[in-house]
């Protein structure tokens, strides 16, 4: 088993923006969201996008009117978002996200924490500290969205194996064994090559996060929630500051 990190650069980068569909789709999604939890930039405001991978929330945002900053250990999903930003103003920085902490002081007026990166951190101490760490960055008022899957309930049998990605080149299958705090991801990815099928396979550890737990955190840090979405088992919260 590899850290998140070696899991994403020895394996997921290269295939993530294929797992999750068209990025224009995607982006078109994530501005939708953003719009209806009523995150609209006006004028030279600075938003921080944390684990922004190949950069679909960095688009929304970026087009929704904010100057942003995307955050993430992975150099191949930034240099993926540097590809597609085009003209619009989006600063791509390599770091962990439980730096937040460190950046300018109280001069954000947007966080976003999406695409369950909050569960890839190692522990619930680490949930804290980058929360905390972006209510050390935000204005007063900022504006804070965070997305999880709902892990409470595991999955058994064969409901461990899912299909997420199928082309003509590449099959994508994960497979999930459940400990009481964490999950063990297992991504299996058969790619062709030169006419013969090859397996690619990776390990990783990921957290069980309880909605519950990370609205009372929030509360603890002084943020108040806003709006809570559920859909398909993704948990979007929207806070302020």
């Amino acid at each position: 088993m590899v850290t998140v990190k070696q899991h994403y650069e020895d394996l997921l980068a290269g295939y993530y923006t294929w797992t999750t569909g068209p990025f224009e789709k995607k982006a078109a999604e994530q501005q939708a969201l953003l719009e209806r939890l009523g995150i609209t930039g006006d004028g030279p405001m600075q938003a921080v996008d944390l684990g922004c991978g190949p950069g679909a929330q960095s688009v929304a945002l970026a087009r929704l009117g904010f100057r942003v900053r995307s955050i993430d250990f992975s150099p191949k999903m930034l240099a993926e978002l540097a590809s597609r930003k085009g003209e619009l103003p989006i600063e791509t920085v390599e770091a962990d996200i439980r730096d937040v902490g460190k950046l300018a002081v109280g001069q954000a007026h947007v966080v976003v924490c999406m695409g369950d990166t909050l569960a890839h951190l190692e522990s619930r101490a680490d949930v804290r500290s980058v929360l905390a760490g972006a209510r050390n960055i935000l204005l007063a008022g900022g504006r804070l969205v965070l997305g999880f899957r709902d892990q409470r309930v595991a999955l058994a049998g064969l409901d461990r194996f899912i299909s997420i990605q199928t082309g003509e080149d590449a099959i994508m299958t994960c497979v999930l064994e459940y400990e009481p705090e964490t999950i063990v991801v297992n991504d299996l990815i058969h790619v062709r090559e030169n006419g013969a099928w090859r397996l690619r396979k990776s390990s990783y550890r990921k957290l069980r996060l309880d909605p519950v737990w990370v609205i009372a955190l929030l509360a603890e840090l002084g943020f108040v929630l806003d709006r809570r979405e559920d859909t398909r088992g993704l948990v979007t919260l929207a806070a302020h500051a």
